[in-house]
């Protein structure tokens, strides 16, 4: 069964749009998906089949100013005016409406990218409620965040809020391809595979080549410093079993160093997080042809382990 859910956003100007996938057998628990920046929960169909195969609910929304949600409320690159924390609201959301139609099943998280931040937002203020959650292709701390974001609070400041300067946005994935050779389309970090590229380049609901305003680019980067501190780590309950996944490859995680910089937090707060690296894959692990059956296979593993 696939049903599509409407709801109130918590920037109280959109409707958020959502799915729920739910698998014709026994149901073992329910797996929230948290797309990532400029995209849209549609991507990640094939992780979405295997779990719906492996007796998994999955429930996933397209973040305001993204995909679906954009698309009907004229919004893209748009994520309101209710600060950074919307779009982990919006998914605390979600998850109340799901549980109220299965109320009696362990219920997991699954983010990736930007995803993973606001699932990382998430586990931090309503990690209780969680049975696990799993962090892919997240990232560690940065340093250029602060003084990104002390030039946007002034944009903002000075009413450009609602503008829009792609160069702004630009800034933030310059780097992301200089370690790769023959850069062709410029997303070439997202997957190493070119019909991955070319996919991810002519979605139509995919929005990474679309504008975000000053506002917006804003919050993204405060949701960034909000989880780039061990701080962070000591607010996310010490009981809730993780999972970090990524590839190697994968500038969004510094190679490596940012997701074995997340994990060495929570290990030091007392945690007993799960850390994998796929050795020469880049950032959409669970898109690569070679891998991402795989990548399924641990996550659904992960999961299942928590059942007891």
């Amino acid at each position: 069964m696939l049903q599509e859910i409407q709801f109130p956003s918590f920037n109280e100007r959109d409707t958020i749009y959502g799915w729920l996938y739910v698998p014709a057998c026994a149901h073992k628990g329910i797996v929230q998906l948290v797309h990532g920046y400029g995209e849209h929960s549609r991507r990640y169909l094939h992780l979405i089949v295997s779990l719906m195969e492996s007796g998994y609910i999955v429930a996933a929304d397209d973040h305001v100013g993204h995909g679906k949600t954009a698309v009907e409320n004229n919004t893209w690159g748009d994520w309101g005016n209710k600060g950074f924390e919307t779009m982990m609201e919006d998914e605390h959301i979600l998850k109340e409406i799901v549980q109220k139609q299965f109320p009696d099943l362990p219920y997991f998280m699954f983010g990736h990218s930007m995803g993973s931040f606001i699932t990382r937002q998430f586990t931090a203020k309503y990690g209780n409620e969680l049975a696990g959650a799993v962090y892919c292709g997240t990232a560690g701390p940065n340093e250029a965040l602060k003084a990104g974001v002390a030039a946007l609070e002034g944009l903002v400041a000075a009413g450009k809020g609602d503008e829009a300067d792609p160069a702004l946005g630009g800034a933030l994935f310059a780097s992301m391809t200089e370690r790769f050779d023959n850069v062709k389309y410029g997303n070439e970090w997202v997957c190493g595979d070119p019909y991955v590229q070319i996919d991810h380049l002519q979605d139509p609901f995919n929005a990474i080549t679309k504008p975000t305003n000053n506002r917006s680019l804003l919050y993204f980067q405060q949701m960034m410093l909000d989880i780039g501190s061990i701080e962070w780590a000591e607010r996310v309950p010490k009981t809730l079993p993780l999972y970090l996944i990524a590839g190697d490859q994968d500038p969004v995680g510094d190679y490596g160093k940012g997701v074995y910089t997340v994990a060495d937090w929570l290990w030091k707060t007392g945690h007993r997080p799960v850390t994998k690296l796929y050795t020469g894959y880049r950032h959409e692990i669970h898109n690569y042809p070679q891998i991402k059956n795989e990548v399924a296979k641990g996550i659904i593993e992960f999961f299942d382990a928590q059942l007891g």
